[in-house]
């Protein structure tokens, strides 16, 4: 008798399984600045082909945002969703230190960012202690391992340095996160996965953020500055 009971109520709930699966197991759908960033990773991933070593996990980072603003963001792919914190940008590309990003440079001892697609390499200890090594894939960041463009921790990536300055600190070009958020970008990215770059301008909203006007600077005179 219990086994029959049993039996019943098991078919009972199959039956209710099969006529509502879509409540069942329905998910929200990505918002709208989700949706586009997952476009611009599958759209990275694809052009960088087989330099790759895992295609589960991109970090694009948004220089069309102010420093102030969580513009990184952990785009995984395998689960369709993306989380954002706090990146510098280079003190080259960002000569009046007022959180805008003006322009991009390749040029060694310009201490600028450079925009386009890294691949993550190995950690080892620096200068900022733990830091992870890029490769730039493209002709607009191919001097990224010579000029020491990395991923690591600085203090002034924090929301305290926004609360206080009203923006971040800026590097040398690499791309530095806050002490607390560094061991995230490390576990996450390193190990042959994609870092993307560019002036996207996605607001929190998915909305187009467009910058204020910028001045390029003149990266030669700041290289022999800085050389």
């Amino acid at each position: 008798m219990e086994r029959r009971r049993f039996l019943t109520g098991a078919l009972a709930a199959g039956a209710a399984l099969t006529a509502s699966p879509s409540r069942l197991f329905a998910q929200a759908a990505p918002d709208l600045r989700t949706r586009r960033l997952l476009d611009i990773a599958r759209r990275e991933v694809e052009r960088a082909g087989t330099q790759l070593w895992r295609r589960d996990l991109v970090g694009i980072a948004d220089f069309g945002l102010h420093s102030s603003m969580p513009r990184f963001h952990f785009v995984d792919l395998e689960a369709g969703r993306a989380d954002s914190v706090l990146v510098t940008h280079g003190s080259g590309s960002d000569p009046e230190h007022d959180g805008w990003l003006n322009g991009y440079s390749n040029l060694p001892n310009s201490w600028a960012t450079s925009r386009g697609a890294y691949i993550t390499w190995e950690w080892y200890t620096g200068r900022y202690g733990t830091s992870v090594r890029l490769g730039g894939l493209d002709p607009t960041n191919s001097n990224a391992f010579p000029r020491a463009i990395v991923m690591h921790a600085a203090s002034y990536s924090t929301p305290a340095h926004v609360a206080r300055w009203g923006r971040l600190g800026r590097s040398n070009g690499c791309f530095a996160f806050g002490p607390e958020i560094f061991p995230q970008a490390l576990t996450r990215l390193m190990g042959g996965r994609l870092l993307f770059a560019d002036s996207l301008g996605i607001g929190p909203d998915g909305e187009d953020v467009v910058a204020p006007p910028q001045k390029t600077p003149d990266f030669e005179a700041i290289a022999a500055s800085n050389g």
